[in-house]
């Protein structure tokens, strides 16, 4: 039988009594849509007042005057629509402030957090990338792009227990193939998601099961045409780069199937070791065998690790996850 829960919550200014007061809705069903299996059908629906930028100091609870408060710090897209603690508000401060910056040799990347207006293009990005690994007909890809919608909105509502990070592609001018000299318009290049705790993480993660409560790198993919240049490499740095600012746990995990050979060889010049190794029965259930690997980062990260990027461009055909 089908479990919901349902919280409410709100904040009445009273110095405007009669006022409508705004709502937030999010739901999940099911709570990873890329993965099924025969466990009970769970939907969670969370609804919350947006608390008014004018409202009273006075409260009957000082946390929740506190929390409500520290909202409007935050721009629109990083509210989460539920209260939150002291230290989940700080960690959404981080969010909103994080970017990673990288010169390529071909042009420029940096990397943030997803914002609504990022959501279309990235739902069509990952779309596309699931249909191509899968080996689905285009027709399909409609119906992927209504499920990776409904997932990352899901993921939107579990921030800062985990985000998706996107990264635009900038070429430089005298690589750009009219000779204008002029440097084309960014654009997004690239899409990866980062849990960092048990809260952030999925329902349902695929085999081997990797550890709830430490940081995980998945769902990583570049667009088809700006392979090659080191792109995925750089999204897995943005994420180690975020985990340390976010994570008191210090070892990252992720997947890689065993079919990805050139994935695989990035993850390992990154520094990440296969710690475990799907069973060949996992083929019985149509799905393809997968390695578990795992890094330790380093107490601190503020630079990019060195690595000959150009070995990296060369071998890195496409890198995405399963």
């Amino acid at each position: 039988m089908a479990a919901v829960s349902i919280s409410l919550a709100f904040s009445v200014d009273p110095q405007r009594p009669n006022q409508t007061p705004a709502f937030a809705f999010s739901s999940s069903f099911p709570r990873n849509p890329f993965l099924f299996s025969g466990k009970s059908l769970r939907a969670s629906l969370r609804i919350a007042f947006s608390p008014s930028s004018h409202s009273s100091s006075s409260s009957s609870s000082a946390s929740t005057t506190t929390e409500t408060g520290s909202y409007t710090f935050l721009e629109d897209s990083f509210r989460t629509g539920r209260f939150l603690s002291n230290e989940e508000l700080e960690k959404l401060k981080t969010l909103e402030g994080f970017a990673y910056f990288q010169e390529l040799e071909s042009g420029s990347m940096w990397v943030r957090v997803m914002r609504p207006e990022d959501m279309d293009p990235t739902v069509k990005l990952l779309a596309e990338s699931f249909s191509e690994s899968m080996l689905l007909p285009t027709g399909y890809e409609s119906v992927l792009r209504f499920l990776v919608k409904q997932y990352l909105s899901e993921k939107r509502g579990v921030m800062p227990h985990a985000v998706t990070l996107v990264g635009f592609f900038r070429r430089r001018p005298e690589a750009c193939s009219d000779g204008d000299g002029v440097g084309e318009a960014e654009e997004l290049a690239g899409t990866v998601e980062v849990c960092f705790d048990r809260r952030g993480a999925n329902a349902s993660p695929p085999s081997p099961i990797p550890p709830k409560d430490s940081p995980y790198v998945c769902n990583m993919t570049v667009k088809k045409p700006l392979r090659r240049r080191g792109i995925g490499w750089h999204l897995l740095k943005a994420s180690e780069e975020l985990i340390s600012q976010m994570s008191s746990s210090k070892d990252v995990y992720l997947h890689c199937r065993m079919i990805d050979s050139a994935p695989f060889n990035m993850y390992r010049k990154a520094g990440y070791e296969v710690v475990k190794t799907d069973n060949i029965l996992i083929l019985l259930m149509l799905q393809r065998r997968k390695h578990l690997m795992c890094k330790k980062l380093p107490l601190c990260t503020d630079s990019p690790e060195s690595v000959d990027m150009v070995a990296v461009d060369n071998e890195l055909s496409s890198s995405s996850n399963a």
